[in-house]
């Protein structure tokens, strides 16, 4: 399958914004929705609140690649719930998002995607997978402590998705 990687980093780097470091966010310091501890795990090394500040594009990009679009294996789903399955790994975890996906499948929700769950995500009509994904994922934000505070945003963000990933279709 083609990859639409730089077509979803797109609408993420959208959906994320800038840098950010809300006292109710579990995240902390925040940019291009990367956190201070996703950058300083991926460098290997401790970062300042100035580094995620001005965290280069490169970075933002190599780390959205290797943690999680390559971690749910977006290039072998097919366009368009490869997206739903993305920014729902971002915004919840790559385990999270496969787990999801592999409970409206019928595979064993083990959180890792292995070649029975791709054969199960193949035969799925790409619509109706993404459309699971959106309501399933609404479900999960409506059942947060902070959906309060951040569920309108969380809402819009997982309506924007599934019509951009209709869109891939």
């Amino acid at each position: 399958m083609a990859s639409n990687f730089e077509q979803c980093l797109e609408w993420l780097l959208e959906h994320e914004g800038g840098y950010v470091n809300h006292p109710k966010d579990p995240g902390g310091s925040t940019n291009k929705g990367i956190t201070a501890n996703a950058y300083e795990a991926w460098l290997g090394r401790g970062v300042s609140d100035e580094m995620i500040r001005n965290i280069p594009d490169d970075h933002v990009a190599s780390i959205y690649r290797e943690r999680y679009w390559d971690k749910i294996r977006a290039d072998e789903i097919p366009s368009g719930p490869n997206w739903s399955m993305m920014d729902f790994a971002v915004n919840s975890g790559p385990s999270r998002s496969v787990r999801t996906v592999q409970a409206i499948v019928g595979a064993a929700a083990d959180g890792i995607i292995g070649p029975q769950t791709l054969d199960m995500i193949e035969d799925q009509d790409p619509a109706d997978l993404i459309d699971q994904i959106h309501d399933r994922r609404q479900t999960f934000y409506e059942s947060l402590s902070t959906f309060d505070t951040f569920g309108r945003g969380w809402s819009r963000r997982n309506d924007e998705t599934r019509q951009q990933a209709l869109s891939l279709i």
